[in-house]
């Protein structure tokens, strides 16, 4: 698992963290590639984001990591949310009722 220049996942709930070895080996096993985490709370996200409630991350993504999104979002379960946005992919803990 690498993380970007300026990023900082210790503030991450461990709802969320818990799951960054999941993660990590599902990228590795669909695409051969390094899990690498481009944002927590730092940056520019909506007001509303879960990223400054620590409960989301942003993930490295290329249009080849296509069966990545698909197989986190089944080892991840439904109190997961992973969104498939330009460049990245969005995941944040998110139990619906």
């Amino acid at each position: 698992m690498l993380i970007k220049a300026g990023v900082d996942i210790s503030r991450l709930r461990p709802e969320i963290r818990r799951k960054l070895k999941k993660i990590a080996q599902t990228v590795w096993a669909c695409d051969n590639q390094e899990l690498v985490i481009t944002s927590t709370y730092e940056g520019n996200h909506n007001e509303s984001s879960l990223h400054y409630v620590n409960l989301a991350i942003d993930i490295r993504a290329d249009k080849a990591m296509s069966y990545s999104f698909k197989e986190i979002k089944r080892a991840l379960g439904p109190d997961y949310d992973v969104i498939q946005e330009k460049g990245h992919l969005h995941i944040e803990y998110d139990p619906k009722p």
